[in-house]
């Protein structure tokens, strides 16, 4: 039974003979209060230990621990690669920042485009393009940053690794069935959400489709996911690896804000709530609810009502493939002073 600090103090000083002086400020009572206090701290620790140990609430190392029984280690962070073009030849080792970024150049394409990696490890050196200043001492010429070789992905989180090692379990792979090419995709860093089709054309064929980590179409990905599943698949099976096709999910409404949020404000959480919404049902639902976007707007701040709401001009519920995921597309919400005119 857990106790806190003043039950157990009290059923310590109970033990004590009546005739024996247990007031506060007594020595017997001075006695006994610190060790209450530490016996209370260990117990506290002794409930968060049994936490650690299983892996539905272990955390960091000791998760990891968990899942290494497994052979499933945590993906580390890695750094993004990325296209530099410049006015003139650069060499290899030369820096490049932006947006107190660096990037180092390590391979060369051709006299003005060139290969460089971040020095930043993480997602961080996926985000900015565009002109690049000199940190090595370079005159003469300039140079851009352009698109993703390689994409940079932060440390896999717990709740990432705990699925992976809950999908290990609970669906066990062999001989390169659909769970075999599903974990060997997840275990590619940036890896997000993986949906596998045998048998996809003839005979002997798997097509592997992959997101990233925020369940996203990565350029880069696929070439990843299909180099490493080339390193453990059997032998004699075609593999593809590619992304989905994307599908916009447009939405149209007229709204009466209650004076709380500028519209614009209204307009950048909704978008945050849809991506938030749409990323969930990645390779798991494959309709896009009308009345929950529309559910979503009623509860972004600033929001007393709305009227008009079109879903990819429609007012029923969008249906995609299952080769498809669906990304926010357009978002126009005009405002509005009364509801229920034309």
């Amino acid at each position: 039974m857990k106790m806190t600090y003043e039950e157990l103090l009290r059923a310590m000083l109970d033990k004590v003979p009546n005739d024996v002086d247990k007031r506060e400020g007594s020595v017997i009572y001075d006695a006994l209060a610190p060790c209450a206090y530490f016996l209370t701290q260990q117990n506290f620790q002794l409930d968060n230990f049994v936490d650690l140990v299983f892996p539905d609430t272990a955390l960091g190392e000791y998760l990891d621990r968990a899942a290494d029984a497994y052979n499933i280690y945590r993906k580390p962070a890695t750094r993004a690669v990325r296209k530099m073009t410049t006015s003139g030849p650069v060499e290899n080792g030369t820096r490049w920042g932006i947006n107190n970024l660096v990037y180092v150049v390590t391979e060369k394409r051709s006299d003005t485009e060139y290969c460089a990696k971040c020095e930043t490890y993480g997602v961080i050196g996926n985000q900015y393009s565009g002109s690049m200043q000199p940190v090595s001492n370079i005159t003469g010429v300039t140079a851009s940053l352009g698109d993703i070789v390689t994409l940079g992905t932060d440390e896999e989180t717990d709740e990432a690794l705990r699925e992976r090692l809950y999908t290990k379990i609970r669906l066990p792979a062999t001989s390169g069935d659909v769970y075999h090419y599903q974990q060997w995709a997840l275990e590619v860093s940036g890896t997000g959400a993986v949906k596998v089709f045998p048998l996809a054309d003839g005979p002997g064929t798997v097509t592997v489709l992959v997101v990233d980590s925020n369940k996203q179409i990565s350029s880069s990905l696929p070439d990843m996911v299909a180099a490493y599943i080339e390193t453990v698949r059997p032998i004699g099976a075609a593999v593809t690896v590619k992304s989905p096709e994307a599908v916009k999910i447009n939405i149209k409404a007229k709204v009466l804000r209650d004076g709380s949020k500028t519209l614009a404000d209204i307009l950048k959480a909704y978008k945050t709530a849809v991506q938030m919404f749409l990323r969930e049902t990645v390779f798991i639902t494959y309709k896009i609810s009308y009345a929950k976007l529309g559910s979503l707007l009623l509860d972004v701040q600033g929001i007393e009502d709305f009227e008009g709401f079109l879903l990819n001009e429609g007012t029923g519920n969008v249906v995609i493939g299952e080769r498809q995921i669906p990304i926010v597309g357009t978002i126009d919400l005009t405002e509005v002073n009364t509801l229920g005119t034309d």
